[in-house]
C-alpha cells in the first residue's frame, strides 16, 4: 500500500511541477511578498521571534496534488488553528449532542480571549474562541494528560501524514502567561462546563497550540477535510465523515476571530487562522489552502494570508456561495488546459 501511495505522490508532484497553477501561485507570492502591513504577535514572548518576511503558500487538491511556493518548510506553532481539529476529535469521542451541550456554535463579536459565556446556557459561544477551545480540550478522552496529548498528536498525524513535535519554549511561555485562560477555565468549572482536571486540561490546550506545523501541513489539514475526512495523499481517514460538516461549518462562521463575518462575505471559504501567522482554508470537494506569514492585522489574522485567499476565491470562483462563472477554470489551470496562456 505504501508503494502505491509513494507512486501516487510522485505522479502528483510531477503534475504539479508542470501545472500553470503553480505559475499562478508564484505570481501571487511575488504580488504580496513585499506587503509590509501588520505586526508580528508578541503577547507570547516566543512568538515575537518570527521573521516578518517569512511567507509561504501551499495548495493541496482533493486528489493529492501539492502546489507550494515560498517558505512552506518553515515551522511555526499552530496556535488557534488547532481548535477546529480538536473540536472534531471531541465530536468523535462524544458525539454531536453531548459536545454541543458543553460548547455552543454561535458566532460572537467578542474578543477570542474574552471571559464571557452565554448568559442563558452558560456555555462558551463556540469552539473557536478560547473558552470553547478549553471546553473542547477538556472532552478529549484519555487516562492521563500524556495519553490525551498523544491522541491529539496522532490525530494531527492522520491529517498531515507526518509526526509533529511541540515547541516546548512556546508551551512553557503560554503556560506562564496564561492567567486569563485559567480565569476562563475556572468560570466554566463553576457552571459545570468543564471537569475538575483544570491544570491537566489547560496543559493540553497550551500544548495543542504549541504544535509545530508548516504551510504544507495546513494545506493538508484542509485538503483532508475537503476530501471528506480522508488524507488525499496517504488515504488514511483522519475524521469520521459524519463530523466533517460540523468542523467546516464552525470554521466558516467563527474561524477568523471577530473578522469571521467579513471573511465569510468576501472570501467564503471555511477557514481557521492562528496568531502564529497561519491560515488553513477549505474548498469542499476541491482543495485545501495553507498560508503562512507572521504579520497580523488588528483582528489577529495574517495580512498576506488574507490577501492570498481573497485572490484565490475571486479568480477561481471558490466562494462557497458563488454561482457566477469564474474568471478562471480551476481544473483547467491545474491540468493545463487550452487557452490558459491567453491570460
Amino acid at each position: 500500500m505504501s508503494g502505491i501511495g509513494d507512486l501516487q505522490s510522485l505522479t502528483s508532484s510531477i503534475t504539479a511541477a508542470t501545472s500553470p497553477f503553480r505559475n499562478y501561485l508564484n505570481d501571487l507570492y511575488e504580488k504580496y511578498r513585499s506587503l509590509n502591513d501588520g505586526v508580528v504577535a508578541d503577547y507570547i514572548p516566543e512568538l515575537a521571534l518570527a521573521k516578518p518576511e517569512w511567507f509561504g503558500i501551499c495548495v493541496v487538491t482533493a486528489d493529492g496534488q501539492v502546489f507550494e511556493v515560498g517558505n512552506c518548510d518553515q515551522l511555526f506553532t499552530i496556535q488557534s488553528i488547532s481548535k477546529a481539529f480538536v473540536f472534531g476529535l471531541a465530536l468523535e469521542d462524544y458525539g454531536r449532542e453531548y459536545v454541543n451541550s458543553k460548547v455552543n456554535v454561535e458566532p460572537t463579536g467578542e474578543a477570542f480571549n474574552a471571559i464571557v459565556l452565554d448568559e442563558t446556557t452558560n456555555r462558551p459561544y463556540n469552539p473557536m474562541v478560547n473558552a470553547g477551545a478549553i471546553a473542547t480540550a477538556d472532552l478529549i478522552k484519555g487516562s492521563s494528560g500524556t495519553e490525551r496529548l498523544k491522541r491529539v498528536l496522532e490525530m494531527f498525524k492522520r491529517y498531515t501524514g507526518r509526526e509533529h513535535d511541540i515547541n516546548v519554549p512556546v508551551f512553557l511561555s503560554e503556560k506562564a502567561t496564561g492567567h486569563r485562560n485559567r480565569a476562563i477555565a475556572y468560570l466554566m468549572l463553576n457552571f459545570g462546563m468543564v471537569s475538575e482536571k483544570i491544570d491537566e486540561t489547560l496543559d493540553l490546550y497550551f500544548q495543542q497550540c504549541s504544535i509545530l506545523v508548516n504551510a504544507r501541513d495546513l494545506a493538508m489539514l484542509s485538503a483532508t477535510l475537503a476530501n471528506g475526512g480522508v488524507n488525499p495523499v496517504t488515504q488514511e481517514r483522519a475524521i469520521d465523515e459524519h463530523y466533517v460538516q460540523d468542523v467546516i461549518s464552525v470554521m466558516l462562521t467563527c474561524g477568523m476571530y471577530d473578522a469571521s463575518g467579513e471573511w465569510c462575505y468576501r472570501v467564503g471559504m471555511p477557514a481557521k487562522s492562528g496568531v502564529g501567522g497561519g491560515i488553513t482554508a477549505v474548498v469542499p470537494g476541491k482543495l485545501g489552502i495553507g498560508t503562512f506569514s507572521p504579520p497580523l492585522d488588528p483582528k489577529g489574522n495574517s495580512v498576506r494570508g488574507i490577501r492570498v485567499c481573497e485572490d484565490l476565491a475571486q479568480d477561481f470562483g471558490l466562494h462557497l456561495f458563488n454561482v457566477a462563472k469564474a474568471e478562471r477554470d480551476l481544473q483547467e489551470w491545474i491540468a493545463g488546459g487550452e487557452g490558459i496562456n491567453d491570460w
